[in-house]
C-alpha cells in the first residue's frame, strides 16, 4: 500500500517542500507502532527546520518535516504492550509527521483522551507545551506576578496569555495592531511593537520591574526585555525570529548575550527554552505537562484557536503565511 508525504528536497524557501507517493507502508521495530497520522500543524519551529536553522535537527534534506502529531496506531511491533490498534496517540517527533503514516517509539506516545477533539489535542503538543513550560518549568510563575509575552499574537504568545489568564498574572504582549484583540481578549495589555520601541512605550507608562519577560525574537529584544526585569526578575527567552528572518541578529551572538547576562551581578537572570532539550532531560515531564494540558482542554478551561485546517498538499501556502504573519491562529494540516 502507497502513501504520501511532504519532503524537503534542500534547505530553503518553502517551495522546496514537496508532496511525494511512497510505494509501501513504513513497517513498526520490535518497540514502535505505526501510526495514521491524523492532523500535524505548521510551526515556526518547522519554518526554521525548513531552512536548516534549527540547531536540534542534524538530518540533511530529503526528509519530512513534522514537528507534532496525532493520529491512530495503525500497527504495532512484536513488543509493544502500551497501546493497540485503534488507540489515538500524540507525539511530538520533530521532523517526520508531514507523513499519512509514521512509525514511533511506544515510550514516546501520549494517549489523548476520547474526549478530546484530535485537531484541538495537536494544537497543544508544541505550542501549549512550551507556553505551559516557559510559565511554569522555567519562569515558576505565581499568581499575581507580572509578565511580558512577546509574540503575543502568535500561537504560543496566545496560549501563554490563556494560562496566564488560568493563573491571576498580569499581563502585556506585543503584537501588531492587528492582533490586539487576540492579546486583550485574555485580559492582556497590547503593545503594538511596530509604533514605537516597546520599552519605551512601558517605561513612559511607568510599568517596569516585570517578574518574567518571555522573548522568541533576538537581536536587541533580547536587551530590552532584560532591561525591564525587576531584580529577581527573569528573561526566558526560546527563539530567534529576527536572525532566522534576516532582520537582524545572529544566532550564536544572541545565545552567548543570555549567557554573560546570567553572570551580572545584578540579581536578573538570563535563560534560553527548547523544548526538545528539556524533554530529553526531563522525558517524564513532557508527558506530565501534555497529559495535564489535555485535562486542561478536556474540562473546557482553554480553547485552542485555531486559524485554519489545510490539507497535507497545502504544506507550502501554510508556511507561506506563518512567514508573511498572516495567520491569526494555529494552522493544522490534515492527512
Amino acid at each position: 500500500m502507497s502513501y504520501k508525504r511532504i519532503v524537503i528536497t534542500q534547505f530553503g524557501e518553502p517551495d522546496v517542500m514537496q508532496l511525494v507517493e511512497e510505494p509501501n507502508l513504513p513497517e513498526p521495530k520490535d518497540n514502535e507502532v505505526r501510526i495514521k497520522v491524523l492532523y500535524t500543524s505548521a510551526n515556526f519551529t518547522d519554518i526554521m527546520i525548513r531552512k536548516g536553522m534549527y540547531p536540534e535537527v542534524k538530518e540533511k534534506p530529503p526528509f519530512s518535516p513534522g514537528y507534532d502529531m496525532v493520529g491512530i496506531v495503525d500497527k504495532t511491533g512484536d513488543k509493544v504492550e502500551q497501546f493497540q490498534e485503534g488507540d489515538v496517540v500524540a507525539d511530538m517527533p520533530v521532523i517526520g509527521a508531514y507523513s499519512e503514516y509514521i512509525c514511533l517509539p511506544e515510550k514516546q506516545l501520549i494517549p489523548v483522551p476520547a474526549e478530546v477533539n484530535p485537531n484541538e489535542a495537536v494544537s497543544l503538543i508544541l505550542s501549549y507545551t512550551t507556553a505551559y513550560q516557559l510559565l511554569y518549568r522555567e519562569a515558576k510563575v505565581k499568581p499575581a506576578q507580572k509578565i511580558l509575552v512577546h509574540g503575543a499574537g502568535g500561537a504560543v504568545g496566545q496560549a501563554m496569555l490563556e494560562l496566564g489568564k488560568l493563573s491571576g498574572l498580569e499581563m502585556y504582549g506585543t503584537a501588531s495592531a492587528s492582533k490586539h484583540n487576540l492579546v486583550s481578549k485574555h485580559g492582556a495589555t497590547p503593545i503594538d511593537y511596530q509604533e514605537k520601541d516597546f520599552a519605551e512605550q512601558l517605561k513612559a507608562k511607568g510599568i517596569s520591574d516585570f517578574d518574567a519577560v518571555f522573548d522568541p525574537i533576538g537581536g536587541t529584544n533580547f536587551k530590552n526585555s532584560f532591561g525591564l526585569l525587576r531584580k529577581g526578575g527573569k528573561l526566558v527567552a526560546y527563539g530567534f525570529y529576527k536572525a532566522v528572518m534576516g532582520h537582524g541578529g545572529s544566532i550564536p551572538a544572541d545565545f552567548m548575550k543570555l549567557q554573560l547576562w546570567n553572570l551580572l551581578p545584578n540579581g536578573r537572570k538570563a535563560g534560553f527554552y527548547s523544548i526538545g532539550a528539556l524533554r530529553k532531560k526531563y522525558p517524564e515531564w513532557f508527558r506530565e505537562d501534555l497529559s495535564t494540558l489535555f485535562d486542561i482542554l478536556k474540562d473546557k478551561k482553554i480553547k485552542p484557536l485555531i486559524g485554519d485546517i489545510m490539507p497535507l498538499s497545502k504544506a507550502v501556502e501554510a508556511h507561506t503565511i506563518i512567514e508573511k504573519k498572516q495567520n491569526k491562529g494555529k494552522i493544522i494540516l490534515q492527512l
